[in-house]
């Protein structure tokens, strides 16, 4: 009988926070996901022993984890999380209103009733540290240090009996028990690597590499690559190509999970699942045995597109070739690789948070059943690989998630036709590899490396990383043996992924700023660590010092929850994006309000998103979002739509939906049956039926006939404005409209491609 194998890897990784120079840790995710996530995540499979699965940790995660529980790891956020409210300085006191409340503000601050009520006093005064600081006593910021570090506790921390009388407590701590949480800090995270090895001991998982500070090593090995799998796409000035660079963290990666877990890996999941041919001839002389990467990587290798129907499912020929493990032979260099599905994947990371705990459990028992059931209909076996961040979509489900995955353990333990095994068992067991004798140079994102790469920010990242490796190269003989390895080390860390994820238009945090300076210390440190001064462009910051791009199209469809909360960047991944210039007018006094708004579709809908530059206005204001669709073929809008949203107090109020014509088709006061959304939380967004905007008007009245055809004649563009007092008093884009082509799937994948 076929058999279906479920393949899980959870790969978890933080960038490299750590000034080797001052020894400081700039942000504290390390420290944090570490109390969070780490070890619940293993820890849960004591509880289904059949159940194997994979674990990825980066090294440089690993270095980080170990300095926190050696006690020499010092952030600032921890420093003032420890010290005594009464002692706080009126800067720290800022600085714990404006970070201590950077986490999810329903399942981590909702859950703590104090920590919400102080959350809420903070934003009754516009999030603002200077305004807000007053309203707080000593009583209070106590109250915060305690509450924003037991927030972050894993679910299995917070069964302990003394951390359990803590949250009973809830409020009006001492200085005691804020000593004891952060005293228990370090405790709980001298767990997270044990457990790990425990596991892995005894065959419930096992454990991959990924390079130690986490690069893209395709373009480490060669810029050029970006071009490859985006032909046209801009590139740095220099060519920096170090495959040596490349085989050397990979070296460093495997020698330390040798070293702290007592096995040499055999398997890599490459940083974001990047992979070039040059990468699996590296990762080969190194005896690595399997590698993984994304299903567009294949489709790409193969001339294929994984389109799938309305309910997710794939096709039988595609299914056959997804649902497989490849044996990778060209040359000399012999590599076993398996691809994820894209959609299974995703439905973890950022559906499932949003349904019932059991309904979400079936629902992935029975997509990941009917995703396999074509390769088994064939009489041969099935390997659906999940892959997906195994830390940072816990912070949207209730609990860390533990329901919901405790219900998928315990179903696909219970399940006689499925196995649940980590990659090297399956490759054990798999009888028919198929077989690719080339390889699409790809990440998981797009299958290309756009997002590290071509724009201008990237791209002068890339050649300042260039002329700090060249002046190693040519400086490093001379210096002392010391001051060698300590620029060599802040080189290999300046290669890391993590820095160019903020460049660009892609991604934006709270704490871009933060990744900016850290790069560019990084980089001064190879100089000054082999004598010299750095450059003077590196005390300038890389974002900002062009505008951004003003414009990037959608490459691909995006399904967002609309929420109105802009940390979910990963969700509108693949819109169309315009960013504000705001130098351009700011000699002029002129105020910005708004910083980018983003468009796209799916099959279904036409999304909007708009960011304020800040926060959103205490005063009254109303958003308008005009959408017209187009034909090339006409010379009018085909239909054009109006959403005008009042709100006042950062709060919305109403909004309405109406045709040119008129004609009202949704409003916020009318019960709304979910295919208009609407929200104001951090940021505006919302959703209407994709089926507005494909409709003709009648030659013979003004009747409307639909036309939902998706082809590249058609497109849809959007205006956001913003009106104070009956006066427009910002808009994206300024001039001109955001376009998005309403395509299908495939098509637009192709389009951009």
């Amino acid at each position: 009988m076929p058999v279906l194998r479920v393949i899980l890897l959870w790969h978890q990784h933080q960038p490299f926070y750590k000034d080797l120079v001052t020894g400081e840790y700039r942000l504290p995710w390390v420290r944090l996901h570490a109390l969070k996530d780490y070890y619940g995540m293993v820890k849960l499979l004591d509880e289904f022993p059949n159940v194997h699965q994979n674990f990825n940790l980066v090294p440089s995660l690993i270095t980080q984890i170990q300095d926190y529980v050696a006690g020499t790891a010092q952030d600032p956020f921890l420093s003032v999380a420890a010290k005594s409210a009464k002692e706080l300085t009126p800067e720290e006191r800022r600085f714990a209103l404006q970070y201590l409340f950077q986490a999810n503000p329903v399942n981590l601050i909702g859950r703590y009733p104090r920590y919400q009520e102080l959350w809420e006093r903070f934003r009754e005064h516009g999030d603002n540290p200077e305004r807000a600081e007053r309203y707080f006593q000593a009583q209070d910021f106590t109250d915060l240090q305690v509450l924003s570090q037991i927030a972050w506790f894993d679910e299995f921390f917070l069964e302990d009996q003394d951390v359990a009388e803590l949250v009973a407590k809830g409020r009006h701590y001492s200085l005691d028990e804020q000593k004891f949480v952060i005293a228990r800090e370090r405790e709980l995270m001298a767990k997270v690597l044990p457990a790990h090895a425990a596991a892995a001991q005894r065959g419930s998982i096992e454990i991959s590499a990924t390079p130690f500070y986490h690069p893209i090593l395709p373009l480490v090995a060669d810029t050029h690559c970006g071009a490859i799998s985006a032909p046209g796409l801009p590139l740095p000035q220099n060519r920096f190509r170090h495959p040596e660079d490349a085989r050397e963290q990979l070296v460093r990666a495997l020698d330390m999970h040798q070293q702290v877990f007592g096995v040499r890996p055999h398997g890599v999941w490459p940083s974001e699942g990047s992979v070039s041919e040059e990468v699996l001839a590296i990762a080969h002389s190194l005896g690595i045995q399997w590698m993984a990467t994304d299903e567009g990587v294949l489709g790409r290798s193969q001339g294929l597109f994984f389109a799938r129907d309305g309910n997710g499912r794939l096709p039988s020929n595609l299914a056959e070739k997804l649902y497989d493990i490849y044996r990778y032979e060209k040359n000399s260099t012999a590599m076993h690789l398996v691809f994820r599905d894209h959609t299974l994947s995703d439905l973890i990371g950022f559906v499932y948070s949003g349904m019932p705990p059991a309904d979400a459990a079936r629902h992935l028992i029975e997509n990941i059943k009917e995703a396999a059931k074509p390769v088994l209909d064939q009489g041969r076996d099935a390997v659906v690989s999940i892959i997906l961040d195994g830390e940072n979509a816990w912070e949207y489900y209730p609990k860390s998630g533990r329901e919901f995955l405790r219900r998928f353990y315990d179903a696909l333990q219970q399940d006689a036709a499925i196995e649940a095994i980590t990659i090297s068992e399956a490759i054990a067991r798999h009888k028919n590899f198929g077989t690719l004798a080339s390889l699409v140079p790809g990440s998981w994102i797009n299958a290309n490396f756009n997002v590290w790469i071509g724009a201008p920010e990237d791209n002068r990242a890339w050649d300042y990383l260039y002329n700090a490796r060249e002046f190693y190269s040519q400086n490093a003989a001379s210096a002392r043996l010391e001051q060698r390895k300590l620029a060599f080390e802040e080189l290999l860390i300046a290669e890391g992924s993590d820095w160019n994820w903020w460049y660009g238009p892609e991604h934006h945090s709270a704490n871009d700023r933060d990744f900016d300076e850290l790069y560019r210390k990084h980089l001064s440190n190879i100089y000054q660590a082999l004598g010299a001064m750095p450059p003077d462009y590196l005390s300038q910051p890389i974002s900002g010092i062009e505008a951004r791009p003003s414009f990037t199209p959608q490459t691909a469809y995006i399904h967002p929850r609309v929420t109105g909360d802009k940390v979910r960047y990963f969700e509108w991944m693949g819109a169309a994006i315009y960013t504000a210039d705001h130098r351009a007018g700011a000699m002029h006094g002129k105020q910005f309000l708004l910083d980018a708004v983003y468009a796209g579709i799916d099959s279904t809908y036409v999304y909007g998103r708009l960011d304020f530059k800040g926060n959103p206005p205490e005063e009254d204001f109303e958003v308008v979002v005009n959408v017209e669709s187009w034909s090339e073929k006409e010379s009018r809008p085909r239909c054009t739509i109006r959403l005008d949203a009042a709100a006042g107090h950062g709060r919305l109020a109403q909004w309405t939906v109406a045709n040119i014509e008129g004609k009202t088709l949704a409003t916020s006061t009318a019960a709304q049956d979910g295919n208009v959304k609407v929200v104001l939380l951090r940021n505006f967004e919302f959703k209407v039926p994709l089926q507005w905007l494909l409709t003709v008007p009648s030659t013979a009245s003004t009747e409307r006939k639909p036309n939902a055809a998706l082809s590249a004649s058609n497109r849809i563009r959007l205006r956001f404005s913003i009106w104070q007092n009956r006066l427009p008093v910002d808009a994206l884009p300024l001039e001109g409209w955001i376009e998005v082509q309403v395509l299908s799937e495939g098509d637009l994948l192709y389009a951009v491609g």
